[in-house]
């Protein structure tokens, strides 16, 4: 059973934003954005003990991805953001490494993914009972000694689709045994981090962002000077 002490800091070193209709959580990674099987502590539980009120989920991070989670202090806060995200005006931009350098330097991903076998999402070039158009456009930042940097943003928001289409072109993310990667890494988590998101706040209707640090540890600082 996971332990909440073993992440760094304490629940409040992790907020990135909070006002009476939304706070936006910097998820450490292995952390379940919502309660599941496991009865692992949760961030939507530790959230709401954290603010001492219900918390209502807008968006989720896979449990081995980090960083930026928005939640509403309010019911009408999260149906206001759940509109901007099925109506594709909410921006998510996240940061991969890669095993290998994509061939194309840029290009817009198009496939369609149904779920599989554990756990898992898996990919028809074409629509096929079950399946949903992913779509998502990356970037290649610089390379280390050994992994590539990718910006990625995604215009849908389907099952383990960042980890499932990169896979797809060849380049699975560092630690995602799940998805083509050599080895798992030793936490195993995945080195994929929810960077920033952009959204219009419910109330004042101003564009606003929040951008999550980057993760600790030596592989992703050797990509700090790229972001």
């Amino acid at each position: 059973m996971a332990d909440p002490t073993r992440f760094n800091g304490r629940i409040s070193d992790w907020v990135l934003h909070k006002d009476n209709q939304l706070i936006v959580f910097n998820k450490p990674a292995g952390l379940s954005v919502q309660p599941d099987k496991t009865g692992d502590p949760s961030l939507l539980g530790m959230g709401a003990a954290y603010v001492r009120h219900d918390l209502y989920l807008i968006h989720r991070l896979d449990r081995p991805v980090s960083g930026v989670v928005v939640m509403g202090q309010k019911p009408s806060a999260q149906t206001a953001l759940t509109k901007q995200l099925q109506a594709g005006t909410i921006e998510k931009h996240y940061l991969a490494i890669v095993a290998n350098r994509p061939e194309k330097d840029e290009d817009m991903l198009k496939h369609y993914l149904r779920n599989a076998p554990g756990n898992r999402s898996a990919i028809d070039e074409d629509p096929s009972p079950g399946s949903r158009l992913a779509e998502l456009s990356y970037k290649y930042l610089g390379s280390s000694d050994r992994y590539h940097l990718l910006a990625v943003q995604l215009k849908t928001g389907r099952k383990h689709q960042i980890r499932c289409q990169l896979a797809a072109i060849g380049s699975p993310i560092r630690g995602d045994q799940k998805y083509g990667f050599k080895r798992s890494n030793p936490d195993g988590n995945i080195d994929l981090h929810s960077l920033r998101v952009v959204y219009k706040h419910p109330v004042s209707e101003e564009r606003v962002e929040h951008t999550a640090p980057l993760p600790e540890g030596a592989v992703w600082e050797a990509f700090k000077e790229l972001v």
